[in-house]
């Protein structure tokens, strides 16, 4: 109990882990205390690291296949464009 009487509530989060003292006849929160970080190991900063580094290569060469197909699209329609031109326009030029 407080110095005022009422009740409070100590309340960990499951999610983050915060804690929270609450005051019951309040109605309010009187404190809160953010969790401790833990620390990971170096085996799993590597493993993370590892995912990310193959996870941006993936990224990379799926942009570069999607840049080849609008190069070989684009070159595509320019010979068609080419192919499809008038004989006699280039006479009058």
């Amino acid at each position: 109990m407080d110095e005022s009487g009422g009740k409070v509530f100590k309340v960990v989060c499951p999610c983050c882990r915060t804690v929270l003292w609450v005051d019951a006849a309040a109605k309010g929160i009187l404190k809160s205390e953010k969790a401790a970080k833990a620390k990971a190991s170096l085996d799993d900063l590597l493993v993370k690291e590892k995912q990310k580094a193959e996870g941006m290569a993936t990224k990379f060469e799926a942009t570069a296949e999607i840049e080849r197909q609008k190069k070989r699209k684009a070159e595509e329609l320019f010979r068609k464009a080419l192919d499809g031109k008038d004989p006699s326009e280039d006479a009058s030029s």
